[in-house]
């Protein structure tokens, strides 16, 4: 089943160009280390994997999953690690990609959590930063686009699983 009554947001060269933006950016940052990028499964594959082609600097790659949602539209606020990364980042400058910053629950736990790993650094980089809907003080380092609120999917972010692969982000009018 598909997602309907949904509308662009984001085009598939907006976000090209940001990605490229974002690459930019960060390989400045972290020119002449390697960094340890964990992206965030499921939804962040997608930009990860955009991100990473456009990066000038090296990186070492892992991923963790993480979930608050189930299979509804608001983050039931228990957040569970359900894929552990598998780098040893002790001392090593961490990047972790997001799909996207919601209430911000979900990202405060996982940043406490890899700083108990001892990290030289710890950034978040977060392809869409949702503000409505904060329920805790968070800011990402990098942030592809800003939003306000509104349910989004698309370029991998879903609904139950559904709509990961528009090249687009769509609105969803959630009637």
């Amino acid at each position: 089943m598909e997602v309907e009554n949904k509308k662009v947001l984001y085009t598939k060269e907006a976000i090209s160009r940001r990605v490229a933006e974002l690459a930019e950016e960060i390989s400045r940052d972290y020119r002449g280390r390697e960094p340890v990028l964990i992206g965030v499964l499921k939804g962040a594959f997608i930009f990860m994997a955009d991100l990473i082609r456009c990066l000038k600097v090296p990186c070492v790659i892992d991923f963790v999953r993480v979930a608050s949602y189930g299979s509804g539209s608001a983050s039931s606020g228990n957040v569970i690690i359900k894929k552990d990364i598998e780098t040893d980042i002790t001392g090593k400058d961490v990047l972790i990609i997001e799909d996207i910053v919601d209430t911000g629950i979900t990202m405060r736990f996982l940043v406490e959590r890899l700083k108990e790993k001892n990290p030289r650094s710890l950034k978040v980089c977060a392809f869409i930063d949702k503000r409505a809907r904060r329920e805790v003080e968070f800011e990402a380092d990098y942030v592809g686009f800003t939003m306000e609120d509104g349910f989004i999917v698309g370029y991998g972010l879903d609904f139950d699983e559904k709509s990961r692969f528009h090249p687009e982000v769509y609105v969803v009018d959630e009637q």
